[in-house]
């Protein structure tokens, strides 16, 4: 398994530079026409045709963010969205083709951080490009940022530095869609937030259709977060209300 550099690392190295993307598509057309409108846009662009060549420019680092056709030769991009995610929190956004419901569902219960439908307008895929690194690229400590620190049930969230601990001191990967939720969630504890209210809280940017994204990420939150997730304790679904982060909340 490939030692693949964390996004948290990443993007702080590359936090006052362009967004060094790596592009994973094996239709040559596509690949151009894509590569033409980010490099436009100031986006730094690599290209890799199978999961193969991936592997190798991933182990070359300089990746702030992948963007991953699921249809390629060789494994497939379900596939690969499975094995970065664990090994790795850098931010992944899948390629569709229209119609294929179950892939961009399961490409996001594997954890990618979005996808965009084929064919897509250039505009909205910048968008949500840049709506990912809005939310994994962090502070920059010279500005002032005051660290932000949440403990709740024995974990640690650190807001500033976008990391999960466990009781034990153990870090646990997190999507920056993941992060955000939990970041909202620690910031309205006991509060009963609607969907609507979770996204605006996230600075937006989740995949859509919205409910069933923000449904997705939360059954991802609790995998990771409850002693059980088929009887969720922190955090309970209120029917027809949304979602209640239940336990007190340290912030420091």
């Amino acid at each position: 398994m490939l030692d693949l550099i964390h996004a948290s690392s990443v993007s702080k190295a590359s936090a006052q530079g362009p967004v060094r993307i790596l592009l994973v598509e094996d239709d040559a057309e596509i690949a151009q026409m894509l590569g033409d409108t980010l490099t436009e846009s100031g986006f730094a662009l690599r290209f890799a045709n199978s999961a193969q060549e991936m592997d190798v420019r991933l182990q070359q680092g300089e990746t702030d963010l992948v963007i991953l056709d699921v249809m390629l030769p060789g494994e497939s991009g379900i596939s690969i969205c499975r094995r970065l995610r664990s090994t790795t929190d850098l931010p992944i956004i899948m390629l569709t083709a229209l119609g294929e419901h179950y892939d961009r569902i399961l490409g996001l219960e594997l954890g990618a951080d979005d996808y965009v439908t084929k064919p897509f307008n250039s505009r909205e895929l910048i968008a949500r490009i840049r709506a990912v690194m809005r939310r994994v690229r962090k502070p920059d400590p010279a500005g002032g940022a005051q660290p932000r620190i949440f403990k709740f049930s024995g974990w640690q969230l650190n807001a500033t530095e976008r990391e999960l601990y466990s009781a034990d001191g153990v870090r646990v990967t997190t999507t920056s869609a993941e992060f955000d939720l939990l970041e909202a969630f620690c910031q309205k504890p006991g509060q009963v937030l609607s969907r609507d209210q979770l996204l605006e809280l996230t600075r937006s940017g989740l995949a859509g259709p919205i409910e069933r994204s923000i449904d997705v990420h939360i059954s991802r939150i609790r995998q990771k977060i409850e002693a059980n997730p088929r009887e969720p304790s922190l955090i309970k679904t209120v029917r027809l209300g949304g979602y209640l982060f239940t336990p007190a909340v340290e912030a420091l």
